[in-house]
């Protein structure tokens, strides 16, 4: 069976199931478990000096670990592949999560406040209606590129080490690649390394966002808004949601009780925003899912 079939098999299956409550409580998720490693690593290795080669030698031990885990669960045939794969994409689970924050706001401001909190590391406590239906949707956007389409992508190019190792790095980088005193130097490679893997799927992502709303006739302003993300790749997928949906995101937000002002992404678009704008995210969501799936059907050898 070969990785286009796979994956077919394996979106359908997240989309159907999802993350299951009753599994996950039981076991541990493959993500914790990576999440376990590299808060190991960090702990007995982020120590003294030459730090940026320690966190290099982690990160490319992780690599080669991932590769060979990858290697070892393909050798058993198709199913475990299937398995694996569905477990570690996360369409369904992101539009849950995202999807929560609107129904949590149509009941109150401080539900949809909490449901926020879930899926954004900002401050949420002040936060306006508006505030938190920017912050889902940011979310989504970014979220389908690292979550969906990355995986995706880097599972038909390398298999299932292509995506073992993708979402190591990724894990790596959302826990040791921040610019904080303690890992700006220990988690330099992580996070180098986690932009170069999302290059390409962030830019496919913002395509897919584009093409399945108004054609990719934004395609330039999306480019332009993309520059404006502090991150080389986050900006893309955000930008196609903010032109897709025509609203305005980004903005200022708080984190740790400091208020930083960062820039719009597509500033013309409506900045009064509730549930119904999140309503949208998730079917945009759904739709570049569908997009993916075709493309999955087209490669497969029916």
């Amino acid at each position: 069976m070969n990785t286009a079939l796979i994956l077919l098999f394996a979106l359908i299956l997240d989309a159907l199931i999802g993350e299951p409550r009753w599994l996950w409580t039981r076991v541990p998720h493959p993500s914790v478990l990576m999440g376990r490693l590299i808060a190991e690593a960090d702990t007995r290795f982020n120590l003294g000096d030459m730090r940026k080669l320690k966190g290099l030698l982690v990160i490319l031990g992780l690599v080669v670990a991932m590769g060979l885990l990858g290697n070892i669960i393909a050798f058993f045939g198709w199913l475990p592949e299937i398995l694996i794969v569905a477990i570690l994409l996360a369409q369904r689970s992101l539009v849950s999560h995202v999807q929560a924050v609107g129904d949590g706001l149509r009941i109150s401001l401080g539900d949809g406040r909490r449901a926020v909190a879930q899926i954004v590391s900002r401050d949420t406590a002040h936060m306006n209606k508006s505030d938190v239906s920017r912050s889902a949707i940011e979310s989504a956007a970014e979220n389908l590129s690292d979550g969906v389409i990355a995986p995706a992508f880097w599972f038909l190019v390398g298999g299932l080490p292509g995506l073992l190792i993708y979402k190591v790095v990724n894990t790596a980088d959302s826990m040791i690649g921040y610019r904080t005193e303690r890992h700006v130097d220990f988690g330099w490679a992580a996070a180098r390394l986690d932009d170069l893997l999302n290059w390409i799927p962030a830019r496919l992502t913002a395509f897919l966002i584009a093409a399945t709303h108004h054609g990719v006739r934004h395609w330039r302003d999306i480019k332009q808004d993309a520059k404006l993300h502090r991150s080389p790749n986050a900006g893309w997928p955000e930008s196609a949601m903010a032109r897709a949906l025509n609203i305005a995101i980004a903005g200022p937000r708080s984190y740790d009780g400091k208020l930083q002002d960062f820039p719009f992404v597509n500033p013309m678009g409506r900045k009064d925003l509730g549930p119904d704008d999140i309503d949208a995210a998730s079917a945009s969501l759904w739709r570049a899912w569908a997009v993916l799936v075709i493309f999955a059907v087209l490669l497969s050898p029916f």
